[in-house]
């Protein structure tokens, strides 16, 4: 596991505990959220990625950037939030809710837009001694799939497939040569 991944793995923790200790629920989302259910760091990742409830997400950011976390100014706070400290990213996508409470899309162009049922119910993953909540692997899986058809300007990469096929396979594909923290 290189530098980076191990900052990411420290901002994770930095998240869970800030959110956690003011009752705000955070869930991992994309390579993150993979790597947790497989149980290991399976690639680089860029940024961290996560899913906040719209309504926490102006506290959150405050607690954050009272941590010294800064703003993306690439990014329109009205989108998502986008915090970076150091070289390591981060962004919480918001979530919305429906008239009955299922999760939906919480801000932009898809805002509505119900998401995957029981992509919320997933049970934790952990790398090492990190437990964190994630979505779960159905709606990883269903991203994944179908961004490309979603938005096809955006078409799946190389990462993506493999990520696909990691997922699919479960826990088992995870190497268990790689470093853990």
């Amino acid at each position: 596991m290189d530098e980076l991944a191990r900052r990411q793995l420290a901002s994770i923790a930095e998240v869970l505990a800030v959110a956690g200790a003011v009752g705000i629920p955070v869930w991992l989302r994309g390579g993150w959220a993979m790597d947790f259910q497989l149980g290991t760091v399976t690639r680089p990742h860029l940024d961290v990625d996560w899913y906040c409830w719209r309504d926490d997400a102006d506290r959150l950011a405050d607690l954050l950037l009272a941590r010294g976390w800064l703003p993306d100014p690439r990014m329109p706070v009205e989108s998502q939030l986008d915090l970076f400290a150091a070289d390591v990213e981060v962004s919480f996508a918001y979530l919305g809710r429906d008239a009955v409470g299922r999760p939906t899309v919480g801000a932009g162009s898809w805002v509505g837009t119900p998401l995957p049922a029981g992509m919320l119910d997933a049970p934790p993953g952990r790398i090492g001694p990190l437990t964190a909540p994630t979505i779960s692997v159905a709606a990883q899986i269903e991203f994944k799939q179908m961004y490309p058809v979603w938005m096809p300007e955006r078409p799946r990469r190389p990462k993506d497939a493999d990520d696909l096929a990691r997922l699919r396979a479960g826990p088992a594909q995870a190497d268990p040569r790689r470093a853990r923290p």
